[in-house]
């Protein structure tokens, strides 16, 4: 039997503006499955967002997928998309305002 590691699936941030009553951690599961789902509150990453605008009147949380396993990164290939697809039904389903943008890493923690 291999040794459990932490490998890390998607990475990235969710946004909201800071006077809507909206909290990730109550509308997206704390599990999806297997995988971990953290979200934690955080400062802005940046000042502004892509177009200008910016983003200090947002609320951002980072978000992190993460999943305790024997198999390599590049074997979690098939779960990670399982699990992008769960969990856009989540994201779909939060208020028009809230945005995000998760991308998929694959890395060992």
């Amino acid at each position: 039997m291999g040794t459990l590691k932490a490998i890390k699936l998607f990475q990235g941030y969710l946004w909201h503006p800071k006077d809507l009553p909206f909290d990730p951690r109550g509308a997206i599961p704390r599990q999806l499955g297997e995988v971990h789902v953290l979200i934690d509150k955080v400062r802005a990453p940046m000042a502004f967002f892509d177009d200008g605008t910016p983003t200090e009147t947002q609320q951002f949380y980072q978000v992190t997928l993460l999943v305790r396993t024997e198999l390599e990164p590049r074997e979690l290939g098939p779960l990670a998309q399982r699990v992008s697809q769960e969990l856009n039904t989540y994201l779909q389903a939060t208020p028009q305002e809230v945005g995000w943008q998760l991308l998929e890493d694959l890395r060992p923690l």
